[in-house]
């Protein structure tokens, strides 16, 4: 422990000596950014006009890309990667692993005069061909049907990889079997968007807009630690499982509320410029960064872009922030829960629609209660929360997110909607038959005459709702910091797109008798916002009133992953996502069964390093210092003296120590379970093996706040959390 502390200490010194020495001022983001994206700039600066055209109809039309257009792409693409430096491409694609997947290919081949030529076809762009069998399939795959494709995704940029002495075109793509059916996480999303832009432009014509296309827009924010790499690489637990398995609470954590928003530390801006600069560069639009709530703890959120677009730049940001972490001796945590005690880590996903014609659609304008074609988006969300709210609690669940909902940091498991009070209030009149509210922000006075008013919005803001609407969008605010935000988005998607298509077609009949519209969509409102508006509540989410009043009315509180899991198989869920082609049957009883299957091998593979732990690092410590104690009370009583204190300390050592020991042994039998069920072995884990290790880790923190500091074999949360 004295080599780890010693050994961060040095670090940070080397640090601050050295490298902070050799920074140089960060570059101007204007002439930087997008230089290593194949951008619209790119393309239209590097295309011949119609190839140029035929692919901005692809992006933002959907239409076909035809082979000769690809071939053309592929040629400037190629022509672009060489002049900065790159000698391999990659077909980047997000298996049901939760993370990116990459296999680098040579531009190169060798030519007969024995040298080599930079060659890539359009047929290399658009198709790549990795082993599907390999990657996690529900059941769709086996070792004897391997082959799969990833396909071209056009509407997200390519992107230079530049790392050390290499350089590599990266190209998003999608992943299918050879049957077609998705293996992957975009291909779902880009199906979900198109879906809704379906129905969202259908409801517009209702309105007399003629816009022909929507485009689900996001803005994801990022929560992670940073701690010292010297005491990373002491703890089994964080670079195996990603949290801390064992660690008492330090005598200080986030009590007094200073980290949160205060001075971010020299290291670690250092590094936040750094990371900002390299994201920069592929197009990412970073915007934000500050300190957490916890101690160590940090944040970066970018702006709106194209909810597609949106999920590759998160995926980037979550692989540049822990590859840039170790050059300034850190290392970067995106579990949801790294560190019991102080707050978790989410990633609230900011969710609006945007037509074609500039315009979001959820912005509520001066008049919101005038506003009917916003008060009609607001209540398709309102219905479609509340309508799947098992799906959308399921898109979230995770072992690590179990350990952060409802811990009076994250949002509870419980779905509802927070509108604010002056939404809150025109749905109300809504409900009464009109749209009329008398609320409004106004102006701010501080009560200092040289400051000047401030504009002040129509309603607080509440942080313990899951799904809270802040001001022109809605936050999902559950997601959790490690995963992918493709999964929450595209059940969003589908949830919202089939409350427009049931609201559009209510309107369409309406209309057909002779209904006028404004009256066919009053009447609507009224009815959906009456039969839906128990999922708004703009109360304490964290208070057991809440709890009981959720009960009383009937929305679901799934406290865990293995209870949330068989939301994504219900009738309902099937029926729709088979009905818009987003995923059949099987493609979502395949991602039922890899979420199980993850979940189960999460809990295994931590339960198995807390038994290592508790044999080979704890056990040994805390017996070492039971024989000093009771070396001590023997060579006091040896001297012809009483250590009644040491006595009593040793007694308390070795209960404690015995205690440790047998439910080590009890959590190592615990997991020799099998059952061919899945579902069965998730719940027995859940129910058996979770509160072993939690009884274990219990115990275990006792001990650490019991044996001498430098006997205790692993960095502590005084060192980890506070030493920067």
């Amino acid at each position: 422990m004295g080599y780890a502390l010693s050994g961060a200490i040095a670090g940070i010194r080397g640090w601050s000596m050295g490298q902070a020495r050799d920074l140089k001022p960060p570059s101007q983001v204007s002439e930087i950014y997008g230089s290593l994206a194949f951008n619209d700039s790119v393309q239209q600066a590097r295309l011949p006009k119609a190839v140029y055209q035929a692919l901005r109809d692809t992006i933002t039309k959907g239409s076909t890309l035809e082979s000769s257009t690809a071939d053309a792409v592929a040629s400037a693409l190629k022509d672009w990667a060489v002049e900065h430096g790159a000698s391999h491409y990659t077909h980047w694609f997000q298996p049901m692993t939760g993370i990116t997947a990459e296999k680098h290919d040579s531009f190169y081949s060798p030519t007969a005069d024995g040298k080599s030529l930079a060659e890539f076809s359009g047929k290399e762009l658009v198709r790549g061909e990795p082993d599907a069998s390999s990657f996690p399939s529900g059941g769709m795959r086996s070792t004897f049907e391997a082959r799969g494709y990833t396909a071209w995704d056009p509407t997200s940029p390519p992107w230079l990889l530049m790392n050390g002495n290499s350089a590599t075109l990266v190209i998003p793509t999608a992943f299918v079997s050879w049957t077609g059916e998705a293996l992957d996480k975009k291909t779902p999303l880009l199906r979900s968007m198109e879906v809704l832009s379906r129905q969202a432009v259908r409801a517009l014509k209702l309105f007399g807009v003629p816009a022909t296309r929507v485009t689900a827009t996001c803005g994801p924010e990022q929560e992670y630690f940073l701690i010292d790499r010297t005491f990373y690489f002491n703890r089994p637990d964080l670079i195996n499982a990603g949290r801390t398995l064992f660690g008492a609470r330090p005598p200080k954590g986030q009590e007094l509320e200073d980290q949160y928003f205060g001075a971010i530390p020299e290291r670690v801006l250092a590094y936040m410029a750094e990371v900002e600069t390299e994201l920069y560069k592929v197009g990412v639009p970073i915007k934000t960064r500050h300190n957490e709530v916890a101690p160590s703890q940090y944040e970066l959120a970018p702006i709106f872009e194209s909810m597609n677009v949106a999920t590759d730049h998160q995926m980037m940001t979550m692989e540049t922030l822990k590859r840039i972490a170790p050059k300034y001796g850190l290392a970067c945590l995106t579990h949801e829960k790294p560190f019991a005690g102080v707050n978790g880590s989410g990633k609230h996903v900011n969710w609006s629609m945007g037509d074609d014609l500039g315009n979001n659609l959820l912005n509520p304008g001066a008049t919101p209660h005038d506003n009917m074609q916003f008060l009609f988006f607001c209540t398709a969300v309102i219905r479609a929360v509340d309508t799947f709210q098992g799906l959308l609690r399921m898109s979230i669940a995770s072992a690590g997110n179990d350990h952060r909902l409802g811990a009076n940091e994250a949002p509870p498991a419980i779905l509802s909607i927070f509108l604010g009070d002056m939404l809150t209030d025109i749905f109300e009149q809504v409900e009464k038959g009109g749209a009329k509210s008398t609320k409004s922000g106004g102006l701010l006075d501080i009560g200092v005459s040289s400051m000047p008013k401030l504009p002040r919005d129509a309603g607080d803001r509440n942080r313990t709702s899951p799904f809270a609407f802040t001001g022109n969008k809605f936050e999902f605010r559950a997601v959790s910091s490690n995963q992918s935000i493709a999964y929450p988005a595209t059940c969003l998607n589908v949830a919202v797109a089939e409350s427009l298509d049931f609201m559009c077609g209510e309107l369409e009949a309406a209309v057909a008798k002779g209904t006028a519209v404004a009256d066919a969509v009053a009447g609507l409102l009224k009815t959906t916002v009456k039969k839906h508006k128990r999922i708004i509540f703009n109360g304490n989410g964290y208070s057991q009133e809440w709890q009981k009043e959720a009960a009383k009315r009937g929305l679901l509180n799934h406290k865990n992953t293995v209870d949330a899991l068989p939301e994504l198989v219900t009738p309902l869920v099937v029926k729709t996502f088979e009905k818009f082609k987003v995923l059949n049957e099987r493609e979502l009883h395949a991602r039922y069964e890899v979420s199980v299957e993850t979940y189960n091998k999460v809990i295994n593979v931590e339960a198995q390093l807390m038994t290592l732990m508790a044999n080979r690092y704890i056990l040994p410590a805390a017996l070492e210092y039971q024989r000093q104690v009771a070396a001590s009370v023997a060579a006091v009583k040896q001297a012809g003296g009483v250590s009644r204190e040491g006595k009593k300390l040793l007694a308390r050592l070795v209960k404690l120590v015995d205690q440790f020991r047998v439910q080590t042994d009890t959590l190592e039998k615990a997991l020799d379970h099998t059952t061919p069920s899945l579902e069965k072995h998730a719940k027995y884990m859940r129910d058996k093996v979770v509160p072993a290790m939690v009884r274990l880790r219990e115990l275990g923190d006792q001990l650490e706040l019991m044996i001498p500091h430098a006997s205790w074999p692993l960095p502590t949360y005084r060192e980890m959390l506070f030493i920067k």
